[in-house]
C-alpha cells in the first residue's frame, strides 16, 4: 500500500514556514501530522537530521521544494512538546519518533491483555510483539527496543532497580548467625569425612 500525501504537500508555500502566527500553528500541526503518518507508514523509529533533509517527506522533488533544516528542527521541537519525539543525543542530530505516545501504547497493550484474559500473567515482549493474535491490534510494531525503552522511561519504569533491603529484626539476625555458624560446621565435617 502506498503512502497518501495530504493536499498541502503539493502546495509550494507549505515548504516555507509562514510568518503569521495562526497560519504557522496550522502549518506546524499539518507538518507534525504528516511526519508522524509517514514514519508510521514506513515503520521509522529513529531519524537522523542530516539524512531526513533528503527524505521525501521533507523534500518534494516534483515541485522542487525542500523544508529547511531550521524548519525541520522547529517541526521536531513541536513533536517533542506533544510527546511524540525524543532526542537521542545532546546535539539534536538523532531522534526517536513515537507515532504513538507511551500512554497510547500502554492503553493499547492493556486493552489487548484484558481482552485476551492475560491480566496478572507473565509473558515476554517477544511474545507480545511477535504473536499471531497481536498483528490485528498493531502491537507488533512495538518490538523496537527504542520505542519500548522510551515508553517505559516516560511511564516511570526504568528497569530493575536495586532497592535497599529492609532491616532485620533481632530474631532474624539471631537465625542468620546460627545458620552461618552451622554452615561453617557442616563444611568442617565434610573435610573430616573426606579424609577418613
Amino acid at each position: 500500500m502506498s503512502f497518501e500525501w495530504p493536499w498541502q504537500y503539493n502546495f509550494p508555500p507549505f515548504f516555507t514556514l509562514q510568518p503569521n502566527v495562526d497560519t504557522r500553528q496550522k502549518q506546524l500541526a499539518a507538518w507534525c501530522s504528516l511526519a508522524l503518518s509517514y514514519c508510521r507508514h514506513h515503520k521509522l523509529y529513529t531519524l537522523d537530521i542530516m539524512e531526513v533533509q533528503e527524505c521525501p517527506v521533507f523534500n518534494h522533488k516534483n515541485i522542487d521544494r525542500k523544508l529547511s533544516t531550521e524548519a525541520i528542527l522547529i517541526v521536531f521541537e513541536e513533536l517533542r512538546k506533544k510527546g511524540n519525539l525524543e532526542w537521542l543525543d545532546k546535539n539534536k542530530t538523532q531522534c526517536l519518533v513515537m507515532w504513538r505516545r507511551p500512554e497510547e501504547w500502554g492503553k493499547l497493550i492493556y486493552q489487548w491483555v484484558s481482552k485476551n484474559g492475560m491480566v496478572n500473567t507473565v509473558f515476554t515482549l517477544y511474545e507480545l510483539a511477535n504473536g499471531d493474535d497481536t498483528e490485528s491490534e498493531g502491537i507488533q510494531t512495538l518490538s523496537r527496543r527504542t520505542t519500548v525503552s522510551a515508553a517505559l522511561h516516560q511511564s516511570g519504569l526504568y528497569g530493575r532497580v536495586a532497592r535497599q533491603k529492609p532491616p532485620l529484626s533481632k530474631m532474624h539476625i539471631a537465625r542468620l548467625e546460627f545458620a552461618k555458624r552451622h554452615l561453617k560446621d557442616s563444611d568442617h565435617e565434610k573435610q573430616y569425612s573426606l579424609v577418613c
